[in-house]
């Protein structure tokens, strides 16, 4: 984050303090050479003003990227926890039905009224004839179903009726994608990817920070145009944000 901050600042600072410099450098020649003594006062009071006005924007300079930083950290935090919750209702839905799914109704119906099945796996011998009197013993793990319980249950006190909605931007919802990847030649393995712009999500913030904001490539950072979950070029299940997004989450669960 500090890094960002010397990006936006550095320049400007440094055009600042030099043009103050050079103010200051002009006004004292002026006073010397041309002033009298009686009207010195003068130029005292417009260097007070612009001390004061430099002040200010210095000022501003430093702290309006660190604002900006921290408005974005809690816009993007409240993203990231509904993309969580797309993210792991996918997940379920793929371990029971063995694919994802675009429509949403669907997803949120199936969390309301599906089931998921419990299974246990355990090693048993059995007894393998190999002919010519000769039996051995073969262990084989075997995977049996002992129950069902509702998809519901994993989904207490989470708002999963509005994951879809993005936070803080008004009548719109996550973008929803389904794909396949090959992950090996023969192996075609599904993909699913829930995503929503930056832009919309920071939309009434400076627009200079903004820019800069969705060409970001630090590793501690949100990086590109989009906040997202999965992707459709890989498979994963994994989000774009930095660990500190799920310490966040952490913290609030203890």
């Amino acid at each position: 984050m500090l890094y960002t901050i010397k990006k936006i600042t550095k320049m400007d600072l440094l055009l600042m303090i030099l043009g103050a410099v050079l103010a200051s450098v002009l006004v004292a020649y002026i006073i010397v050479k041309f002033l009298p003594l009686k009207l010195r006062w003068i130029p005292s009071i417009l260097l007070l003003v612009l001390a004061i006005f430099l002040g200010f924007k210095i000022y501003n300079g430093i702290m309006e990227p660190i604002q900006f930083n921290k408005e974005k950290v809690v816009k993007y935090a409240e993203v990231v926890a509904s993309l969580k919750i797309i993210r792991d209702a996918e997940v379920t839905f793929y371990e029971v039905n063995g694919k994802y799914t675009i429509q949403k109704d669907s997803l949120i119906k199936f969390i309301d009224s599906d089931s998921i099945a419990l299974t246990e796996t355990k090693t048993i011998v059995e007894k393998v004839n190999k002919g010519g009197g000769v039996i051995i013993d073969v262990e084989k793990r075997v995977t049996d179903t002992i129950g069902f319980e509702p998809v519901l249950k994993y989904f207490k006190d989470r708002n999963y009726k509005t994951m879809f909605k993005d936070p803080g931007v008004e009548n719109t919802e996550f973008e929803l994608e389904v794909g396949e990847v090959e992950k090996v030649q023969g192996l075609i393995v599904p993909t699913f990817r829930a995503r929503t712009p930056k832009k919309n999500i920071l939309k009434g913030m400076n627009e200079s920070l903004v820019k800069q904001e969705l060409e970001v490539i630090e590793s501690d950072q949100i990086k590109g145009e989009y906040v997202s979950v999965g992707s459709l070029d890989e498979v994963t299940t994994g989000g774009n944000w930095p660990p500190s997004y799920d310490k966040r989450d952490g913290a609030k669960e203890e």
